[in-house]
């Protein structure tokens, strides 16, 4: 993953609870590099410590650091440095997520060795839709879903996320019916 993921679970924990957590939780991660360079890649191993060790240390689940990490991603950390970006992803949150599968294609003219998720959509109705989420890694399904929280306090939406296949239980890729409420 890009530098720009890794600083943003560091910004995430210092603004939520300080230096002092942040510097326990990297000590005790183990991880060599104190500082991410945003566009350069990163091994994926650095971030799934990252969270691993986050979790740890703030007696959580690794699943709320992530559902945390994609709210913080979207709220904070695309809409302030890329809010050109993000503006072009449509008006509303369905707009937005109909044209998700597009929107990656905008992101990696500013990180060419990005290797994205694909999303697509389906089942879509006036209070709803189906969002199908393929990845070559593993374990962020839960990521994934706080990116969609984030996405329905951007767009200032009430949602209801209800995950309907997962890898985990088997299945080719996670879908998420999204309901507007």
């Amino acid at each position: 993953m890009y530098g720009i993921v890794n600083k943003a679970i560091v910004d995430l924990v210092i603004a939520n609870y300080g230096q002092e957590k942040w510097d326990e939780i990297f000590l005790k991660s183990g991880i060599e590099d104190d500082f991410f360079i945003s566009n350069e890649p990163y091994d994926d191993a650095i971030t799934y410590q990252l969270a691993i060790t986050t979790a740890e240390v703030l007696n959580t689940t690794v699943g709320e650091v992530l559902t945390s990490f994609g709210e913080w991603w979207v709220i904070k950390t695309t809409k302030e440095k890329y809010p050109g970006l993000m503006e072009s992803g449509g008006d509303n949150l369905k707009e937005f997520l109909l044209n998700l599968p597009e929107f990656h294609n905008r992101v990696m003219l500013i990180y060419p060795k990005l290797t994205p998720p694909e999303f697509k959509v389906s089942d879509v109705t006036e209070n709803g839709l189906n969002l199908h989420y393929f990845s070559k890694r593993e374990g962020l399904q839960e990521f994934v879903r706080g990116l969609i929280q984030g996405l329905g306090k951007m767009f200032n939406t009430a949602i209801h996320i209800e995950l309907l296949q997962s890898r985990n239980e088997g299945s080719s890729h996670e879908i998420f019916r999204i309901t507007y409420l």
